[in-house]
């Protein structure tokens, strides 16, 4: 192999492993949307039912808990995340009954369940935003929401500068008979009022709302917009990026509507609810029960971010700077390298990801040119990503990421290689992004569509009917699990060598160690109980020998004499190593 150009890609121990790890130290998490994921009724939209008869798929797949996107009393005008009622299901996807049997039943299958929990904001339909509207300026009621006077002659101009992050201005004027009305702050659509987290009646709702689902068995939350609950005094213009992670390297202020340091206090009241559950200092104390947080928190430079899993507040944050990674070894070893840094600094494992609902499949947007910006959705007349390239990169991006020390999330039907549907017809798109940007970005539903089962079933296995909240692609048909379901080679039967071999080396509990390889290479040592296991990924414009010792435990592609190809990433045992 070539030598290294790169000045910090000498060989050295980057991350010494945790004793004694807890389950969520090393989990790989599946998310589900609950949409997509199966429908039990046919009426086109996923439900409970439908995700409880899939369960044994997942345990099959050899993940160890599910994350659950809302299900919650809602209007939907943001599929789910504009909450009406956090006690209660929507009747889209059944009952609480429901829940409570996915529940048992995913603890039957020894799968832990995790539920999101959406704080920033509710829907313009919950009890107390009514009640807010229907009360005068000043009052209880509207205290527990973001109500300013307007500024301008009369109040007519929104409080300040600040933009929706689905486009458009983040205030809406309410209104009031007789007079010129208040206005109140929407970070994401309008129908979706942001909280004031400086109130006393919010936060112990919130709290009362983590105990009724802890009672109820989840081991759980993912934190919707974990970053964004308290804004800065006095809410002062803005006129940067809303994305954080578009501040890097930047020499730019954090906006003042994210990352607020006041946050802290709230997680840290809300894992002293979460351990009461399984306290720390007991003396029966398992960690096998501790219920968890894990942080949407859209945070940068990762030392930021890392406060969030300081002790006693959240387990787990998703690293988004490993997700928006460029296709290069320099990106990708830089990212890692500060992520695992800034989290050992405060004892936190770090937690990969690579899709989720909220961006384009990776299958889709490592198809694009490398340096593309990461687009918010892909549609028709867009630039087309390879899909060939786009599947190869990603097979090899997840199985660079299942080889690395900490936790995993994977999102439901990456395991089957799904593509975005980058051809949906834009009258089928539901987002409210399409429209609150006049149609200048398409959004999320691309990523949303639902999953396909059986190639030559209605909705590919979807449901017992035709019907489907989003139209499916006709390519996801060869796609689906029964065509993938025991076939060498398939995306599928990778994941599932992947979580076995990651099971069964413990490499998520392990030491990381940087090797040196060359400039086009990203390769590491991964420590365990187990022995030493090499991860190599080539970048590079030319394939790569293995070493003659080598012994393969995993390719993400052909691997032909011991011949690493182009984009492919590689698990490899050497020198006499188990």
């Amino acid at each position: 192999m070539t030598s290294s150009t790169f000045s910090d890609r000498a060989d050295h121990v980057l991350h010494t492993a945790h004793q004694g790890g807890a389950w969520w130290r090393s989990a790989v998490i599946y998310q589900i949307y609950p949409r997509s994921f199966a429908d039990a009724n046919g009426d086109g939209i996923g439900d409970l039912a439908g995700i409880t008869t899939r369960l044994p798929y997942l345990r099959a797949l050899g993940v160890d808990a599910i994350w659950l996107s809302p299900f919650y009393t809602s209007p939907q005008a943001d599929a789910g995340y504009d909450v009406a009622d956090y006690r209660d299901i929507d009747p889209l996807f059944g009952s609480l009954a429901d829940a409570d049997l996915l529940i048992k039943s995913a603890h039957d299958l020894a799968l832990k369940v995790i539920v999101d929990l959406v704080p920033n904001h509710s829907s313009d339909e919950h009890p107390w935003f009514q009640t807010a509207l229907a009360s005068a300026p000043g009052s209880p009621e509207r205290d527990r929401y973001m109500f300013r006077d307007g500024s301008g002659p009369g109040g007519g101009e929104p409080p300040n500068n600040w933009q929706s992050v689905f486009g458009g201005p983040a205030w809406s004027r309410a209104a009031e008979p007789g007079t010129p009305g208040q206005w109140y702050l929407h970070l994401f659509d309008a129908k979706q009022p942001d909280f004031n987290w400086q109130n006393a009646d919010v936060r112990h709702e919130f709290e009362d709302v983590l105990r009724f689902w802890l009672d109820r068995g989840v081991d759980g939350f993912r934190v919707d917009v974990a970053h964004g609950l308290v804004k800065a005094p006095g809410l002062p213009d803005w006129s940067g990026p809303m994305n954080m992670l578009d501040l890097v390297d930047k020499d730019l202020d954090r906006p003042p509507m994210w990352d607020q340091d006041p946050v802290h206090e709230i997680y840290r009241s809300w894992r002293k609810i979460l351990d009461s559950y399984n306290p720390p200092s007991a003396v029966d104390h398992d960690a096998a029960q501790d219920r968890v947080m894990c942080a949407e928190a859209w945070v940068d430079p990762p030392e930021r971010a890392a406060l969030y899993v300081r002790d006693g507040e959240f387990h787990q944050a998703f690293n988004f700077d490993f997700l928006q990674s460029d296709w290069t070894a320099r990106s990708l070893h830089r990212n890692i390298t500060r992520s695992l840094e800034a989290n050992d600094g405060v004892g936190a494992p770090t937690t990969w990801v690579l899709s989720n609902h909220d961006v384009v499949r990776h299958a889709s947007r490592l198809g694009l040119p490398i340096g593309t910006p990461r687009p918010n959705g892909i549609g028709v007349g867009d630039p087309q990503p390879d899909p060939v390239l786009g599947l190869r990169r990603a097979r090899a991006a997840t199985t660079l990421m299942l080889a690395l020390p900490g936790g995993a999330y994977l999102y439901q039907g990456e395991e089957l290689g799904l593509p975005e549907h980058t051809t949906m017809p834009d009258a089928a798109r539901q987002d409210p992004t399409w429209e609150r940007t006049r149609h200048a970005e398409r959004g999320r539903d691309g990523a949303r569509v639902p999953i396909p089962w059986e190639e030559a079933a209605p909705t590919y296995g979807f449901g017992p009917t035709g019907r489907s909240w989003l139209p499916q692609p006709e390519v996801y048909g060869e796609l689906a699990v029964d065509q993938q379901d025991g076939r060498e080679g398939s995306t599928l039967e990778l994941y599932r060598l992947l979580l076995r071999t990651r099971a069964e080396h413990h490499l998520g509990e392990g030491s990381l160690i940087w090797l040196d390889a060359g400039q086009d290479v990203v390769s590491f040592e991964n420590a365990t109980v187990q022995g030493r296991v090499r991860v190599l990924l080539n970048l590079g414009g030319a394939p790569l020998p293995l070493p003659d010792d080598a012994v393969l435990l995993a390719a993400s592609g052909p691997v032909d004499e011991g011949v690493v190809p182009v984009d492919t990433t590689v698990w490899f045992t050497a020198g006499g190593h188990q």
